[in-house]
């Protein structure tokens, strides 16, 4: 089907709560998003039959829009007049998403290829199984069988290697003979994806008694990473296997103009489309109410790490847990005390869908977002890396720590644009808001462009890009992008109120700011022009991008925020003495106009 066809397109993402289905319309050359519409999910009792809530969710687009979609329980197509729509896309998070375990021969590295090859194709990776994990052959054994994914991803060995450790993988499978989670009458799908000569010994291990697809190697040589190829087969999967077993989605897939996608492949796609039209390094987060996906584009390189236990309702405790009480409370501008805290938190996580009454209470959930985020942030980066296990040059330092791990690819320094979205930073009363927890959390350096996604549409738009990718960056653009603006965050340490930069910035119509910026400051500049220039000259020892104490010019984007210059050094840290971080928090926070009485 061609672009001109397509003049009028219907996208729902069924989420494990809600669908949301949208409404894009061809207006002149340009794609624009019109109508919205959502529903309860239906998988479970009583409907059990995922369509429905679609149903439901555009019979609101329906309603909204005037225009005549449905038929009964078909979709008119192609779209004449006021009826019908030219196609139907749709990506699937219901039914909790694809779950994987998945298994290479050494952990560190065919284990470590395996993990980001599923976290790609839009699965949660349960548990990463290798020779060398320290666990006994019936606790591997045992933990199969305990786990029950939809599927497993085999991997060990570069081409022509020694076979011996991925025989054994298989062998651990057999003894286990696990059932898969959902439909106990089909056998459960196994991809292998390592050494090639291993591929008979595979077979006849596995053939009998697993769903066996047999693909190109991941890790073909210790230099090289292949993971499109077995992403592929994993969708492919996801769609023949895992789906017909969901309640409806046979129904759904045969609705659909182009296949069913799971939501984070698709805003993976919608994430690599935007880095690659515009050259950015992006980092992209969705923070949910029980796991939190990063996305990032570094260099052209793509990873998604989804932390399934970070989250803002049902993984609060868990937020809890893993960054501490302290943590949490050193975001918040007044005295709290720990248990104060630990009983609101819980009262989060037991009615998931209750939002803050008070400003204290938004302050205590805007705290524990910055943790959630900081944390999924760290779990990407030790994911997001080269290549372990290839040797690289060493020097003199090197040999005595003797770590040679893969690189992180994340460099704050080189990221271009952070976008945010997911309900906290999606809907937080005042842009502002979000704008700041993302900078507290990410601690971008240099020049930093800063988005949130309007009303969580990168999904739909992820999965039209695969029909039209002209549709989806136009209303990427034009509809989905609310554009906050820009953080210029200079990268040292001084003293309180020692002047670190002397700053310009030019809007587009000729309109411009200057002054200094002080160490330990947040300077709030309203800059309304979508486009503009900042010319920057930091002091000695602080770095813009261009190298400590150099001079640096750079195109910026303003927004409904502005441009945010951060003077307090990086790393951030917070005064250690209650009363002087509490006055510090307070002054930032009316900097930026975060809580205003």
């Amino acid at each position: 089907m061609s672009n001109k066809d397509l003049e009028i397109i219907i996208a729902t993402d069924c989420g494990s709560t809600t669908t949301k289905a949208i409404l894009i319309e061809k207006k002149g050359d340009t794609y624009r998003q019109t109508y919205r519409g959502e529903a309860p999910t239906t998988v479970e009792a009583p409907f059990e039959d995922v369509t429905k809530g679609v149903l439901n969710a555009i019979t609101e687009v329906e309603e909204l829009s005037g225009r005549k979609i449905l038929n009964g329980e078909h979709i008119i197509t192609p779209n004449n007049g006021n009826t019908g729509a030219d196609i139907y896309v749709s990506t699937s998070s219901a039914g909790g998403g694809l779950q994987m375990m998945v298994a290479g021969a050494v952990k560190a590295m065919t284990g470590e290829s395996a993990q980001r090859c599923a976290l790609g194709a839009g699965a949660i990776v349960m548990d990463v199984l290798a020779s060398n994990d320290g666990r006994a052959d019936h606790e591997k054994i045992e933990r199969i069988r305990q786990l029950r994914p939809d599927m497993m991803l085999l991997s060990g060995g570069t081409d022509g290697g020694t076979v011996t450790h991925v025989v054994e993988l298989a062998q651990f499978l057999k003894a286990a003979d696990p059932k898969p989670r959902l439909g106990a009458s089909y056998k459960l799908p196994v991809i292998y994806a390592g050494n090639n000569k291993a591929h008979q010994e595979i077979k006849d291990i596995l053939d009998e008694r697993t769903a066996l697809i047999i693909t190109e190697n991941l890790r073909p040589t210790l230099e090289k990473e292949n993971l499109m190829p077995a992403r592929h087969k994993i969708h492919d999967i996801f769609l023949e296997h895992v789906m017909q077993q969901a309640p409806g989605y046979p129904k759904l897939m045969k609705m659909v103009g182009a296949p069913i996608m799971p939501t984070p492949a698709a805003v993976g796609v919608m994430t690599e489309k935007f880095a690659k039209a515009n050259n950015f390094n992006v980092l992209a987060v969705d923070i949910g109410g029980a796991t939190t996906d990063v996305f990032s584009v570094f260099s052209g390189v793509f990873n998604r790490t989804v932390s399934a236990n970070l989250g803002m309702s049902y993984s609060i405790s868990n937020v809890m847990a893993e960054a501490g009480l302290p943590n949490i409370l050193r975001w918040l501008p007044f005295g709290l005390d720990e248990q104060d805290l630990r009983n609101r938190l819980k009262n989060k996580m037991i009615r998931p869908t209750t939002i803050p009454q008070t400003v204290e209470d938004l302050q205590v959930e805007h705290a524990v977002a910055r943790e959630a985020l900081r944390l999924a942030f760290d779990q990407h980066k030790a994911l997001a890396v080269g290549l372990k296990g290839v040797q690289q040059e060493r020097s003199i330092s090197d040999a005595f720590e003797q770590t040679s791990s893969g690189q992180s690819l994340i460099n704050l320094m080189d990221l271009n644009y952070i976008i945010g979205s997911g309900g906290i930073l999606a809907h937080s009363p005042r842009r502002t808001q979000s704008m700041l927890m993302m900078i507290d959390a990410y601690q971008p350096e240099g020049v930093t462009m800063i988005a949130v996604d309007s009303i969580f549409m990168m999904p739909h738009l992820g999965v039209l890009a695969q029909v039209s990718e002209k549709a989806a960056l136009d209303v990427f653009y034009n509809d989905c992008l609310v554009r906050l603006g820009t953080c210029l965050a200079p990268k040292g340490m001084a003293k309180d109120g020692q002047v670190i930069m002397d700053w310009e910035l030019v809007e587009e119509n000729g309109k411009r700011h200057s002054g200094e910026l002080r160490f330990g400051e947040i300077l709030h500049i309203p800059f309304e022009s979508p486009k503009g220039r900042a010319i920057v000259k930091p002091a000695k020892g602080f770095d813009m991008g261009a190298g400590p104490g150099n001079k640096l010019e750079a195109n910026i984007e303003g927004g409904v925020v502005g441009v945010v210059l951060d003077g307090r050094g990086r790393p951030l840290d917070l005064s250690k003495t209650a009363a002087k971080r509490i006055a510090d928090l307070n002054k930032w926070y009316k900097a930026m106009e975060m809580y205003p009485i």
